[in-house]
């Protein structure tokens, strides 16, 4: 009985220390990146009065509430503009980077840094939208996002495992520790604390990548990302099934969405009508709206129990995603879709990413094979 019980805690652990979806984190990875950097583009002629130095919540107001909530935003430390052009433009970077999956262990941390600046900064000028990728880029910090469609997975495939040609991985590791030690002295938080953590581990990690990387210590290190790799990606779809139950039993409760008219009402609103014709095209047909109002309530109440079963899953997985779409083009609200989509896919099958993977692969593949004839094609003509 004592084998048994040792031989199913070893399975377990061996099971835990594996990094397990990894093309999912590549794709949520993907979208936050590419969202924040749509979003904070968009948002470039109005950057200074949402989020900067012109902004009616002003420097005072802003460390208040900070105070208050115990949020964490590096705009808070200084009100001039320079310095908010400076962190602008560093979460822009880190969203770019985080999308191109150059050095996620850093970029990841950097991304979450440019968020929570932005998103705390001003916390009434965003919709829902911003709260999903606010708690996100919280999550994705601590998974193991750019082990597939990423930089740092071709690095890694060209190195073949020689630590000592690393370069840039030491070099920003380098360059964190002097602003990691001005804001410790000057601006303290316990979220610096947690980045002293982080950055620290990397170090350690560097350090046994290049001067003993077969030792135990690399192992069990590796094994310790794994797991909160896989707890991070667990926890990312128990929130994504906790918002989806908490709207639709919200929604349950209200006379609007139980007589079927909620959407009409909705659409009647002119912050919500950019294609007045095609909002009315909708709102007139009453079968239509009566059902999709008692499908959203249905859909999203009822999705975390879906997870069991995966044909029911896959199937209300795509009806969910269109949905979100017909939200972002009848309703006008692009960037609370986008957001939603890239969460739902953190549910898409491990095979259906993977055959997509290899055809990408092919495609990549034959597209290297007609360049290289078209450029031997005139030699061997002349020859």
């Amino acid at each position: 009985m004592r084998e048994r019980a040792l031989e199913r805690l070893s399975a377990f652990i061996a099971f835990a220390s594996r990094t397990h979806s990894p093309y999912q984190a590549a794709v949520i990875r993907i979208g936050y990146g590419f969202f924040v950097t749509c979003y904070l583009l968009r948002e470039w002629p109005n950057r200074r009065v949402l989020f900067g130095d012109h902004n009616p919540w002003s420097l005072t107001m802003a460390r208040a509430l900070v105070s208050d909530t115990h949020a964490f935003t590096v705009l808070t430390w200084s009100g001039g503009r320079w310095w908010f052009e400076c962190v602008y433009l560093g979460a822009i970077a880190a969203a770019v980077l985080l999308m191109l999956g150059w050095r996620t262990r850093g970029t990841a941390v950097l991304f979450l840094v440019g968020v929570l600046a932005i998103e705390n900064r001003s916390p009434f000028a965003g919709d829902a939208g911003d709260d999903i990728i606010r708690i996100m880029a919280v999550y994705l910090a601590f998974t193991r996002c750019g082990r597939v469609w990423s930089l740092d997975a071709r690095r890694d495939g060209s190195r073949a495992g020689d630590a000592g040609r690393d370069r840039a991985g030491p070099a920003l590791w380098l360059t964190l520790a002097p602003p990691l030690l001005w804001a410790s002295c000057f601006h303290w938080d316990g979220w610096l604390g947690v980045f002293w953590v982080m950055w620290s581990l990397q170090g350690l990690c560097l350090a046994l990548d290049r001067w003993a990387p077969r030792h135990a210590m690399r192992s069990l290190l590796d094994s310790g990302a794994a797991m909160l790799h896989n707890c991070a990606m667990l926890v990312i779809a128990a929130q994504i099934c906790f918002i989806y139950a908490s709207a639709g039993l919200y929604k349950s409760h209200g006379t609007k969405w139980q007589d079927g008219s909620a959407v009409y009402y909705a659409m009647q609103l002119d912050l919500f009508r950019p294609w007045p014709w095609l909002t009315g095209l909708v709102s007139a047909n009453m079968l239509l709206v009566f059902v999709l109002c008692y499908g959203t309530v249905i859909m999203q109440i009822s999705f975390p129990f879906t997870l069991m079963y995966r044909k029911i899953k896959n199937v209300l997985l795509a009806v969910m995603i269109l949905e979100h779409v017909g939200i972002a083009v009848i309703l006008g609200i692009p960037f609370l879709s986008l957001a939603m989509i890239v969460s739902d896919l953190v549910f898409l099958p491990t095979a259906l990413l993977v055959w997509a993977d290899g055809r990408f692969a092919v495609l990549v593949r034959r597209l290297r094979e007609r360049r290289e004839q078209y450029r031997g094609g005139p030699c061997l003509e002349g020859s």
